[in-house]
């Protein structure tokens, strides 16, 4: 839980920073392709559906923010999730999605 007294400016920016790494759709698929088992560039390209030079660029920016790791196999590159913070994360968004929903469903009573 941030406490902002004691929450500085330098802190705040880093987590401004892994907020943004997931802040792009393209970048969300990938993480979804990649919970369930590692895969390379070319296998996300085909399974998301777009260019692999742009997988590449969203999987730099992911394994950066700390959500990827990678292991190379001779010429190609594996990627997995690292850790569960963006599955913990995922369940807090959609949680709050669902009550959102379910209060935007009007009640009748008899």
């Amino acid at each position: 839980m941030l406490h902002p007294p004691s929450t500085n400016r330098q802190t705040l920016e880093k987590i401004a920073s892994i907020f943004r790494s997931l802040a792009e759709p393209t970048r969300l698929a990938i993480l979804q392709e990649l919970k369930d088992r590692e895969r390379t560039v070319n296998e996300m390209a085909e399974a998301i559906g777009t260019s692999q030079p742009n997988v590449s660029k969203q999987l730099r920016l992911l394994y950066e923010a700390g959500f990827l790791g990678r292991e190379e196999q001779g010429i190609s590159v594996r990627y997995r999730v690292k850790g569960d913070l963006f599955l913990r994360l995922c369940d807090l968004v959609c949680e709050r999605l669902n009550q959102q929903a379910r209060e935007a469903v009007p009640h009748y009573s008899v």
